[in-house]
């Protein structure tokens, strides 16, 4: 007879049934916010910490601690009464996160998993050494040692160079086209890498949970904005053919697997003009590429992450209906506090969902919400988030320029 603990129905029935079992989240961002609608839907008790006193997840989880995530004795502190540990950011302690796995908390993903990607030189490495095909690349500790390596290799511009370290959402990192952009590189370890001829730009997001289940969720194509390097729109489904889709899938799941991570990865590709599916990088944790899931999929992402991290099995990631997600980001000529343009005439365009982020103050380019559209056709869904795009716009309550 199978027992109710191989099933995972134990470990749920725990979860559900006592109020003393807390959930941490390191990161009080826009993630965390939705993640919270999960957690809230099922009366799961949450503790977040961030730096901002008016972070995202101030209000809707049980316990909002203001501290650093990147401070080894906050951390501790935060997650002692904590029995299970996650992320919305990666740019968190990982040293007490494994202090914390060491004291019995289950940490996830794993901290080691979160230190390797936090390193783009690592995260890089690991693809070599696991044959996960990518761009090819070199890293190094400073700048002299990558002017070596780039006289060595015959490196022809352009190329791109990514910091080791820090970079997120198109920062730390520079398309390197002429001499004089190499002399605006700063003094820090990186990496270069071929500058892929990129055909399409896709994303997959993927879940494993502790018993080694693993879901794929279907390929989204990303569109970029052409000034901010932001992801712009999101696409499902991508605009590719089977056997590409099919080939990207696989690719998911083996670094999901050979990660071996406890959580979500979502994994961004690029597709060459040659045909070639290379992995650009990686995040152990929900993402913006899959935010659309939400009204898009049987199962969000967001679920399916609690999913993994508490045991639970995971949920069925089949589309519902194709989707368009655009970014929602502070007009160009705007700062201060966030007023929505259009936003009334916007929900009135059919099957489009508004998920605002609670941040009271706009800038330039700022992820301030998202809208996600959903049609009976990817056409259609473009259409609509075209009319999006023209009607709703984040503005700031003050004025222009101020």
């Amino acid at each position: 007879m199978l027992s109710l603990k191989a099933t995972g129905v134990c470990n749920m029935l725990n979860y559900f049934s006592s109020k003393d079992i807390k959930i941490g989240i390191l990161g009080g961002g826009q993630l965390g916010k939705m993640l919270l609608d999960v957690t809230r839907r099922y009366d799961l008790y949450t503790k977040v910490l961030d730096p901002s006193a008016d972070a995202p997840c101030s209000v809707g989880s049980k316990e909002f601690i203001q501290g650093s995530f990147n401070d080894y004795d906050t951390v501790m502190q935060f997650g002692k009464d904590c029995d299970v540990i996650t992320i919305e950011i990666e740019n968190v302690n990982t040293q007490a996160m494994k202090d914390l796995q060491k004291m019995g908390k289950k940490v996830f993903p794993q901290p080691e998993i979160v230190e390797l990607i936090q390193n783009k030189v690592n995260q890089k490495q690991f693809y070599h050494e696991h044959q996960i095909p990518t761009a090819p690349w070199f890293g190094f500790r400073t700048k002299a040692e990558m002017l070596r390596k780039i006289g060595k290799n015959s490196t022809q511009l352009p190329f791109v160079w990514k910091a080791a370290v820090g970079g997120y959402d198109g920062r730390g990192v520079i398309i390197v086209r002429s001499k004089s952009d190499i002399e605006n590189i700063p003094d820090v370890p990186g990496l270069v890498e071929e500058l892929a001829a990129i055909e399409h730009e896709i994303a997959i997001v993927a879940a494993r949970n502790e018993a080694g289940e693993i879901r794929v969720f279907p390929p989204v194509e990303m569109a970029f904005h052409p000034v901010a390097n932001l992801v712009e729109y999101v696409f499902c489904p991508a605009n590719l053919s089977s056997e590409y889709l099919d080939a990207a899938g696989i690719i998911a799941q083996s670094l999901v697997g050979k990660l071996q991570i406890v959580g979500l990865l979502a994994v961004e590709m690029f597709v060459t003009k040659k045909g070639e599916i290379w992995v650009n990088e990686c995040a152990p944790r929900v993402h913006n590429s899959g935010h659309l899931t939400i009204e898009a999929c049987v199962t969000s992402q967001f679920e399916q992450h609690l999913r993994a991290i508490l045991g639970f099995p995971l949920g069925n990631t089949d589309l519902i209906r194709p989707a368009v997600m655009v970014n929602l980001t502070g007009e160009e000529n705007f700062t201060g506090p966030v007023f929505y343009e259009g936003a009334e005439e916007m929900l009135a365009i059919d099957g489009a969902y508004m998920h605002l982020y609670g941040k009271t103050e706009t800038r330039p380019y700022r992820k301030m919400g998202h809208v996600t559209i959903t049609a009976e056709s990817l056409d259609k869904a473009k259409g609509n988030a075209l009319k999006v795009k023209e009607i709703l716009k984040v503005k700031s309550q003050v004025g222009e320029g101020n």
